[in-house]
């Protein structure tokens, strides 16, 4: 039995389309514990959604899992059918989407949603699932909830429907609630009340959270683990304290450096990083973010570089950490 609720090792996924196969994982790994919060960064393409959505056995054709192995809460993922899945969907896992005006089904109320919800999951009646319905919705802040429970999705805020949206994923109580970029849609303060219901409903329900954003800002107050992914692999993994005050690959160097500062007083510039994403239908032979990386060598051309331990918890795929670490020992050597 594995010590953690989530295990994903060496996870390779690919698309097999008509001009190819995109190879949207390679050799991913994460590991998630009971009640911890894991946030998954990087921009559009690397893979953050896909690997989620993979937990939950719910990869769109043409996607099809090609390697290693997914273990949730004692399940072994890859090894189960639609049906055995759909029983752990919204009973154990459960998921908030990126846009909840297209998640909610314009011609049905609010009502209607969260309790069918509540009765496909659980074996309540009609009026026990209402009775759920407007508990949960007063559980994530939504004011005169029997009122909400006969509007229809147009009728709210763009914060109110994220809230329903929450209220849908939290009604069996799940162990694993999986957030795929819930605040996106949301203007800066929404944002911010969203991400702070969610982390009182972990505390209160003990639940642990996979928060996918491209905003390092988001996960930075949340995650207890962050897992920086680029061009289908997880480029460097570590707690908060390790990713925002010691990042050791280029990519995530290049994530912090573009975040607008509040406390820049000679008001300098952003930094972009520079280039654009790798072709996933042809990726290239070395470091997949060698040809936007400002110190790529000419092994980092050539081959894949392998992880490089900074600590017990802290690790990242990049040559110059290869090229530290032997210079390091050659120093050594040379001490002695």
């Amino acid at each position: 039995m594995s010590e953690y609720l989530v295990n994903i090792e060496n996870e390779r996924l690919s698309f097999f389309t008509p001009a190819g196969e995109v190879k949207a994982l390679n050799d991913v790994s994460l590991h998630l514990g009971e009640g911890e919060v894991l946030g998954i960064v990087g921009e559009s393409g690397s893979g953050k959604s896909v690997t989620a959505y993979s937990l939950m056995g719910l990869t769109a054709y043409p996607g099809r899992l090609i390697g290693g192995a997914m273990q949730f809460n004692g399940h072994q993922i890859e090894k189960m059918s639609e049906q055995e899945l759909r029983k752990i969907r919204g009973n154990e896992i459960s998921i908030i989407f990126q846009d909840p005006m297209t998640s909610l089904n314009p011609v049905y109320s609010i009502g209607n949603q969260i309790i069918e919800v509540i009765r496909l999951h659980t074996d309540k009646n009609k009026s026990q699932a209402r009775e759920r319905a407007i508990e949960l919705l007063t559980l994530v802040g939504i004011n005169e909830p029997e009122k909400r429970l006969k509007q229809y999705p147009h009728e709210l805020s763009g914060g109110m429907r994220q809230r329903v949206m929450i209220a849908i994923a939290l009604a069996c109580e799940p162990k694993l609630l999986i957030a795929d970029e819930p605040t996106t849609a949301l203007d800066v303060t929404i944002q911010a009340q969203i991400l702070e219901l969610m982390m009182e409903l972990k505390d209160k329900m003990g639940m642990a959270i996979i928060m996918i954003t491209h905003d390092l800002g988001v996960v930075a107050n949340m995650c207890d683990r962050i897992a920086v992914m680029y061009a289908g692999k997880v480029v460097e993994y570590g707690d908060s304290h390790d990713i925002f005050y010691n990042p050791s690959h280029e990519y995530t160097k290049g994530l912090i450096r573009s975040i607008p500062k509040l406390t820049e007083k000679d008001h300098s510039k952003l930094v972009p990083i520079e280039g654009s994403p790798v072709d996933m239908l042809n990726p290239p032979k070395g470091c997949p973010f060698a040809p936007r990386c400002g110190e790529c060598m000419k092994i980092c051309l050539r081959e894949m570089p392998p992880y490089t331990d900074i600590s017990d918890i802290h690790y990242s795929a990049c040559w110059l950490l290869q090229k530290q670490e032997m210079e390091k020992q050659q120093a050594q050597k040379g001490e002695a």
